[in-house]
């Protein structure tokens, strides 16, 4: 009888933990795709100013060249606009938070504490990746801008936000604003268009041409990345490195206050 109660004990002690597990599992999914449904309303919210643009503006999205001085081998634009005044690559960051930042710095900060690489030297990358693709009379041309979500707050150099700048710093709802403004004020400074319309047909096919669709060189690319930036984020309860969407996913989450927690950690964080 006693031998049979221990085994009805263990038995439902085993259901037990497999229903945590599975609860567990579902719950670090549900996170995962929270997290990637943000990025994905962020690149909408910015797709929709970009295809409400001028007919003459040109415009290219996730955008995969080769770059032989990047870790992976490859950069990744998230888009690139080519207008008659200038050819506007725009990289996008969806974090939350206070972002601190200076134009003489390698690394950020978001609130204070967690690291960033400076984002217009990851643009400048690959602004420098697209210039290797096209003639040289076009190199002058590029104005690099970076967009967050309306859910951070810019504590940064204020020449990023002065439209007289190559290098803009704007929150994603404002976007085509700050494109608008910049040529307008490119249509004061000269009295000419710098691209006609044939020059932006060259380099749209340019671009577009030199984009790869392949799955499988895209996929290692993004390995590359996620080791990367692992090593930089680690929980805040122990050590442990989380991946970026674990750190995208606490970064945008008002509960966490700014801090990073592994999936074992984030139901019990102090």
């Amino acid at each position: 009888m006693f031998l049979l109660l221990n085994f009805l004990f263990k038995k439902k002690e085993n259901t037990k933990q497999l229903k945590d597990k599975d609860t567990s599992t579902t719950s670090r999914r549900t996170k995962e795709q929270i997290a990637t449904r943000k990025g994905e309303l962020g690149e909408y919210k910015i797709n929709i100013q970009l295809d409400q643009l001028p007919k003459d503006y040109c415009y290219l999205s996730d955008l995969f060249v080769e770059n032989p001085k990047a870790k992976s081998g490859y950069s990744q634009i998230d888009h690139l606009v080519i207008t008659p005044y200038g050819i506007m690559v725009i990289e996008t960051k969806n974090y939350q938070g206070t972002i601190y930042g200076a134009k003489n710095q390698k690394n950020w900060l978001i609130n204070g504490k967690f690291k960033m690489g400076n984002p217009f030297v990851q643009n400048y990358g690959h602004i420098q990746a697209l210039k290797s693709l096209i003639d040289k009379k076009y190199h002058g041309l590029f104005i690099s801008i970076v967009s967050f979500t309306k859910r951070c707050t810019f504590k940064v150099d204020l020449d990023y936000r002065k439209i007289s700048s190559d290098e803009l710093i704007v929150y994603d709802i404002e976007l085509s604003e700050f494109i608008h403004r910049k040529i307008s004020a490119m249509r004061t400074q000269y009295k000419e268009p710098l691209l006609n319309e044939h020059d932006i047909l060259i380099l749209y096919n340019y671009f577009a041409k030199a984009n790869i669709t392949e799955p499988k060189i895209r996929e290692q690319h993004n390995k590359i990345l996620k080791s990367k930036n692992t090593e930089q984020a680690t929980c805040e309860a122990c050590n442990k490195p989380v991946s970026e969407k674990v750190k995208t996913y606490c970064l945008n989450n008002k509960k966490f206050k700014g801090k990073i927690y592994c999936f074992d950690h984030q139901n019990n964080h102090n």
